[in-house]
């Protein structure tokens, strides 16, 4: 199996059960915090989502796929994706220099 990092579009934010935040740039990392630090064993989605992400770096499924599996199982496990605002541009400097130009 290879061990390249397959890394997703968008990185997965979880609250972990002790309310710290990680933060889930790939799978290789998702897979090996499945397999290693995961609080809940057996769970059907936990099960699954170290399929998935195993398929996904021998490039057998795509990455988002693996992506859905692991926030999947994080749910299963009581440990919720944290959603992160997007990076925009606020539109009140546009609206400034309009102010500004009509002094």
């Amino acid at each position: 199996m290879p061990l390249d990092e397959v890394p997703w579009t968008h990185p997965v934010t979880v609250r972990l059960q002790c309310g710290l935040e990680r933060t889930f740039t790939g799978i290789y990392d998702a897979l090996d915090f499945l397999e290693n630090e995961w609080p809940l064993r057996h769970g059907e989605r936990h099960d699954r989502a170290i399929k998935t992400c195993r398929r996904a770096l021998n490039g057998i499924v795509p990455a988002l796929i693996a992506r859905e599996a692991f926030v999947a199982a994080c749910l299963e496990a009581a440990m919720p994706a944290v959603m992160r605002p997007s990076n925009t541009v606020p539109q009140t400097a546009p609206i400034r220099a309009a102010r500004i130009a009509s002094m």
